[in-house]
């Protein structure tokens, strides 16, 4: 898998496992997500008195339908396609992916203030033309804040320093699937668009080390080599520390003995990313299956949307899409578009130069993903 993925030559059978790992972080995000929506912020008890003793067993109804996403999802899709379109913008001679990640979130944030999609604005691609995205489903205010105007952030002026909360760390599964690039370039990119909307170092810290963890699944790592790889490449930043520790704490706690809901609670500390992602990681290492995972990942008297969807993604990245609960994925919403997309990046990512180039360019594709 590493080894086509870093010479550029696919044969058939990596490019299947590949799609099914890209497939399986973005529906296993969204699952994770979707789940955890109905009890996200209340407490154990309050989830046990709706929902029985067991908690959360099963989908649930948000938002006003079973397996409704929220926010997080939505901005994932777009990182998704903010990646397409600069691969297929690199053809220009213009090579700047931070810059064309902030052009999706801009496209994201457009969807949270407009009615539905503008046909009119031919550079905005199909999945800004999604009318299923134009619903606000809790979108944190650092996310709407950071993307309100055309100012990217940057480490160096990073948007809403004192934002400490998960919500980019969520979005930034998808960079782990540049399974050809190196780790410590997949972290650098991770932390740069994370702090277009949230500048606090363990936020962006912990974006950069879910995308990497993801990176190691998506390139055949055990999730235990994808942490240790992880912890060495976080020990270079400034401000790792707590992020740092948060994945000690995680690792830790799997010797502990039978996982419970307090320990869950413990990891999470006060909701800030790197609880969320130390939580997410701690349910991935002890969970029997996918279902189990995500069952301990949502209850709790916590951040149940965040930590379901960084735990769904990682499950699904090292299990494929086939590990998946089939009924939870039967309703969720917006699965032919989570779908798509995931088949598009697959394709750019393995088969780009049949689809754009000096020599042939697909019309269709460069519809789908403008060059603008």
């Amino acid at each position: 898998m590493g080894t086509a993925a870093a010479t550029g030559v696919w044969g058939r059978a990596e490019q299947q496992d590949f799609r099914s790992r890209v497939r399986g972080t973005l529906l296993g995000a969204a699952v994770g997500d979707a789940f955890g929506a109905p009890v996200d912020g209340l407490s154990l008890d309050a989830i046990r008195e709706a929902h029985g003793a067991e908690g959360l067993t099963e989908p649930a109804p948000a938002h006003g339908r079973r397996g409704a996403v929220t926010a997080a999802t939505q901005l994932t899709l777009f990182t998704v396609d903010g990646l397409i379109r600069a691969q297929v913008r690199r053809d220009t001679g213009a090579w700047h992916p931070p810059t064309d990640l902030h052009r999706a979130y801009r496209r994201w944030a457009a969807t949270q203030s407009d009615w539905g999609p503008d046909e009119r604005r031919k550079e905005d691609g199909w999945l800004a033309r999604e009318e299923w995205l134009y619903t606000r489903r809790d979108p944190s205010r650092a996310c709407l804040g950071g993307l309100g105007d055309d100012v990217m952030g940057t480490l160096e002026a990073p948007k809403n320093p004192d934002a400490r909360g998960a919500e980019a760390a969520v979005r930034s599964a998808p960079f782990g699937l540049l399974v050809g690039w190196e780790p410590q370039l997949v972290l650098q990119l991770a932390v740069e668009c994370a702090v277009q909307t949230h500048g606090h170092p363990t936020a962006y810290l912990a974006a950069g080390a879910h995308t990497v963890i993801v990176h190691g699944l998506a390139r055949g790592e055990s999730l235990d080599g994808a942490i240790q790889r992880t912890l060495a490449l976080l020990a270079t930043r400034p401000g790792h520390q707590p992020v740092t520790d948060a994945l000690r704490h995680a690792l830790g706690a799997v010797r502990q003995g039978m996982p419970t809901p307090a320990r869950v609670e413990e990891l999470l500390a006060d909701g800030t990313a790197e609880g969320a992602l130390a939580a997410a990681v701690y349910c991935a290492l002890v969970g029997e299956d996918i279902r189990h995972g995500l069952r301990l990942a949502v209850n709790h008297g916590g951040a149940s949307a965040a930590a379901g969807a960084l735990c769904g993604a990682l499950l699904g990245a090292l299990h494929g899409e086939t590990a998946l609960p089939p009924g939870w994925l039967t309703e969720l919403e917006g699965r032919p578009t989570i779908l798509e997309l995931a088949d598009d990046f697959a394709m750019e990512m393995t088969q780009g130069p049949a689809l754009h180039g000096p020599a042939v360019s697909s019309p269709g594709w460069l519809a789908r993903y403008p060059r603008a």
